[in-house]
């Protein structure tokens, strides 16, 4: 009896494993403690629980996290909201954004505390490096201008993002153009470079509001397999939930699932992107809910930078909301 019962559980078990839904999911960059929520969902069992079977990948920004998901390689995703307007605006890019996670712009100048730039204005006659494909780039222009600042007395210098932080520290450049999700690394690097501190200047200080990082789901997806996308989208929000409790298992479960993943930089990485997410902005319009003023407003910066008129595409038309928990 006791081997009846035990082939039993294990066709059972079998059968369980089979049923699992695969969803897959692209990441904008690499896995770090900013990407922590689906690698919580994946290693806390959120996804299992709704019966799902995530498979990870990694992107290279989020024009081609966007990309990929319109083309079939990923299911979902989360990247910036303002890749996926330009996509939209563009080539009608069959992708659509289901959740708001950051609800304030990470963009941010970082600079030496006590050094020459300590506002965006001290920029002027200064060198400043940003990542070579960095989304901040697009927005960089804009920002300048609406705060009166001299974008050509600026010398700005292209390089991979890697060489950001040493760049800084060395004093090859006065600034750069980061995201406060990299606080924490630079924070080491310039501590190692002579004990020095680092100086944020976050660009919604200087009235750069939106929304930014969101889930996102092809239209493939959310037409033929709606209610698989209902459960992605519940996990989701629980692993963001979990998370934001007790940024130790953020970081633990990034670890976990990509072992090169410095423990401490992973934590910080994910304290730094709690305020984006918990705010003044998500707590009066819910979390993960796009409210239609403020996606207006992102859409009104995008399509300036980009040089396309306000009117080219209906900011609602590029998200879902119907997915929310």
């Amino acid at each position: 009896m006791k081997r009846i019962a035990l082939v039993v559980a294990l066709v059972l078990s079998a059968g369980s494993a089979a049923a699992k839904e695969k969803v897959r999911w692209v990441n904008d960059w690499v896995a770090g403690g900013d990407k922590a929520i689906v690698y919580v969902g994946v290693h806390k069992g959120f996804f299992e629980a709704e019966g799902l079977e995530v498979e990870i990948m990694s992107g290279r920004g989020s024009a081609d996290a966007v990309t990929k998901t319109a083309s079939g390689v990923a299911d979902v995703t989360a990247a910036g909201i303002a890749a996926l307007m330009q996509a939209r605006a563009e080539v009608g890019a069959p992708v659509k954004a289901v959740m708001s996670i950051y609800t304030k712009q990470p963009d941010s100048i970082f600079s030496v505390a006590g050094g020459p730039v300590d506002s965006l204005k001290a920029m002027e006659g200064r060198k400043v490096a940003t990542g070579t494909f960095s989304s901040s780039n697009v927005i960089w222009p804009l920002v300048l201008a609406a705060n009166k600042v001299d974008a050509a007395k600026i010398e700005l210098l292209k390089v991979d993002p890697p060489a950001l932080a040493p760049m800084l520290a060395g004093g090859k450049t006065d600034a750069v153009v980061s995201w406060v999700t990299n606080v924490p690394l630079f924070e080491r690097v310039l501590a190692a470079g002579g004990g020095k501190q680092l100086k944020v200047i976050p660009w919604f200080d200087y009235g750069f509001q939106g929304y930014a990082f969101s889930l996102m789901a092809s239209e493939k997806m959310i037409k033929e397999r709606p209610e698989t996308l209902r459960k992605f989208v519940r996990a989701y929000a629980k692993a963001q939930q979990a998370a934001i409790a007790d940024p130790a298992i953020a970081a633990a479960s990034v670890k976990a699932l990509a072992p090169e993943t410095d423990l401490a930089i992973a934590e910080g990485q994910w304290k730094a992107s709690i305020p984006l997410m918990v705010n003044d902005v998500s707590k009066q319009a819910g979390m993960g809910k796009f409210e239609p003023a403020l996606l207006a407003e992102t859409w009104t910066w995008v399509a300036k930078s980009l040089g396309m008129p306000v009117d080219k595409i209906a900011p609602d038309s590029v998200v879902d909301r119907s997915f929310l928990p």
